[in-house]
């Protein structure tokens, strides 16, 4: 059995000559590195370098961290699993407001994002130390938790219940969007025009590079190590996240078994695709939206996409790279073992 579990999922090309370029301007980067929203997140400031409001940055990103992540003891959801089936449960706005957002994703995926997975999370336990494929029965039993439809949203009240006894909200595949759509207006708010919001692989560009040309992002290649790129793609004020088989999994007898599940079986999707990036304004529109078309695979992903005018990028099994049409003036492949299939 192997277990991989690589921290990103696409990563910022800061060359040298941009870091010169900045230098030279008058503008020295100011940066910090935190491990935050279980990765290692990274926030580097190229103009108005401000200590104080990069601080008030991170202590925002920790205020979510600790409302929503699920490998935080104590946070908001705790509550409403531990009152599922019983009573609606008070939370504050950022939760109310990201698991709005999950169940829109929801239905536009009709359910194959469902954020009431956290059952089928739990049973695989794809990170833990020695996972190992669960048991039908146990995995027959937490697919039949979750149902996005069974989650009651109360606005004016500020409440969330969950409908059925063992249920659990998941709102990981929204909560490093959301920080990192928070850490953008923050420092927007705070005259930042140039910088990169790096939180473990979701990459925020703000603004342009200190050069005056769009960033580089570099996407990864989903079979090489961290930092091996199979494209670039060319940004300004938009965010790059790509979501992938590679990022946690284990193999046994052969079989990749991922951290992405397929709602209809239990078990993770299958459906060919290797990663999906989707380059856009919202990082947590990204981040849900890159996991619903995953999920939705190659004809329904690009078919949701292009209706959505969102920039996607498909890699396949098959190393055959789907650009979506606006997207593809954005995006160069520069690996030679990749090949644009459109």
């Amino acid at each position: 059995m192997r277990i991989a579990r690589p921290p990103l999922k696409s990563f910022a090309l800061l060359t040298a000559g941009l870091f010169a370029i900045g230098s030279a301007a008058g503008d020295t980067p100011l940066s910090h590195t935190e491990q935050i929203l279980w990765t290692t997140s990274t926030i580097t400031l190229y103009d108005n370098a401000n200590k104080k409001v990069l601080e008030a940055t991170f202590d925002r990103l920790r205020e979510i961290n600790d409302r929503m992540s699920v490998n935080t003891p104590g946070s908001e959801l705790d509550p409403v699993a531990a009152a599922a089936g019983r009573a609606p449960v008070p939370v504050t706005d950022d939760v109310l407001l990201v698991t709005r957002k999950a169940l829109q994703l929801a239905e536009l995926s009709h359910g194959l994002f469902d954020p009431t997975v956290g059952p089928l999370i739990k049973v695989w336990q794809i990170n833990k130390a020695h996972p190992d494929v669960p048991k039908a029965a146990d995995i027959a039993h937490a697919r039949a938790l979750v149902n996005w439809r069974d989650v009651v949203v109360d606005a004016n009240a500020k409440t969330i219940f969950l409908r059925r006894s063992g249920m659990e909200l998941d709102l990981g595949a929204l909560v490093k969007g959301y920080a990192a759509d928070e850490a953008a207006r923050i420092l927007s708010a705070s005259g930042v025009r140039s910088a990169i919001i790096d939180l473990g692989g979701d990459i925020f560009a703000l603004g342009r590079a200190p050069n005056g040309q769009p960033w580089r992002i570099g996407v990864q290649n989903p079979d090489a190590q961290r930092g091996a790129y199979l494209g670039i793609a060319k940004v300004i004020g938009k965010t790059v996240v790509t979501s992938g088989v590679y990022e946690h999994y284990f193999i046994k007898d052969g079989k990749r078994y991922h951290h992405i599940m397929d709602t209809r079986t239990g078990y993770p999707v299958d459906n060919g695709l290797e990663s999906v990036t989707v380059i856009t304004k919202s990082s947590m529109d990204a981040d849900g939206l890159g996991l619903a078309l995953f999920c939705m695979g190659k004809t329904g992903g690009i078919e949701l996409g292009k209706r959505l005018g969102l920039g996607v990028i498909m890699v396949d099994s098959s190393h055959k790279v789907y650009v979506m049409p606006g997207t593809k003036q954005l995006f160069t492949v520069t690996d030679n073992d990749f090949t644009c299939a459109n």
